[in-house]
């Protein structure tokens, strides 16, 4: 049995949501309520992340996508709807080429890189955590500050004037005591998509993209042509934050619920 932490909101059809490298399930905190209108909404922790423990391997497609397929079984989800972010959004569409959701929702999916594009990202998120090493009250007064957010969650998010110092604190504590970061950051040099989506996939992409650039999503209409492919205007890289109302209307709209309340 796959032991993985997570929260449950809501009712209907399931809707599993998957996270990004280094991130938590609380990053999905702004869209949960808007999606639990419509869908039992399962925001869970990866495994080495969060307050999920390490289990296993940490390859992509081998290890985390099964991970979470053991754990939508453990729970008794007979093939949930998917949403995912950054290596959530990956691990949706592996999801999704296996058979084993409903349908896929991938924000800002990792994987449609180039060598460059990848070494950019992964050196930028070990950057990131190599500062949540700081002394905790220099990490904290850090935190307090709007131009220090601003700086560095510039970087992931369109809007991060909304985020608040709790948050900021909590998300790079989370990213540094993260077990399985380094192991999963290491996979993602090796990883690349393949096989074909047997669902309904939406691949959402923000403008303002700076970790993975918005242009990678030429790539993935390129490779995944059946999909359903939608910017997220004034977005970063990790949305949910940015525009909630936005973000869970994308979601809805792929699992078919958007008029349902």
């Amino acid at each position: 049995m796959v032991s993985l932490a997570y929260h449950r909101q809501g009712s209907g059809p399931p809707l599993v949501l998957l996270h990004g490298l280094g991130h938590r399930r609380q990053g999905w905190d702004p869209v949960v309520p808007l999606l639990a209108e419509r869908h039992d909404v399962v925001a869970v922790d990866l495994p080495g992340f969060g307050a999920s423990p390490a289990c296993g391997g940490a390859r992509w497609r081998e290890d985390l996508s099964v991970a979470v397929a053991e754990f939508t079984a453990d729970l008794g989800l007979d093939r949930p709807h998917v949403a995912g972010n950054s290596l959530g959004g990956a691990l949706a569409l592996e999801l999704a080429a296996a058979g084993q959701v409903a349908s896929a929702t991938a924000l800002a999916p990792a994987g449609f890189w180039t060598t460059w594009e990848r070494r950019w990202a992964l050196a930028l998120l070990h950057t990131l955590r190599s500062v949540a090493f700081l002394p905790d009250p220099v990490l904290g007064a850090a935190a307090r500050s709007a131009r220090v957010r601003t700086l560095a969650y510039g970087l992931l998010v369109g809007r991060p004037d909304r985020l608040t110092a709790e948050l900021v604190l909590a998300d790079a504590l989370a990213m540094r005591s993260g077990p399985a970061f380094r192991a999963v950051a290491r996979h993602g040099r090796d990883y690349a998509p393949r096989g074909k989506p047997r669902c309904p996939v939406t691949v959402a992409w923000g403008t303002h993209d700076r970790l993975l650039l918005h242009r990678q999503a030429a790539r993935a209409r390129a490779l995944l042509p059946d999909a359903r492919h939608v910017d997220l205007p004034g977005c970063g890289h990790s949305p949910m934050n940015d525009d909630p109302e936005l973000v869970a209307s994308v979601i809805c709209q792929t699992t078919g619920t958007e008029d349902r309340r």
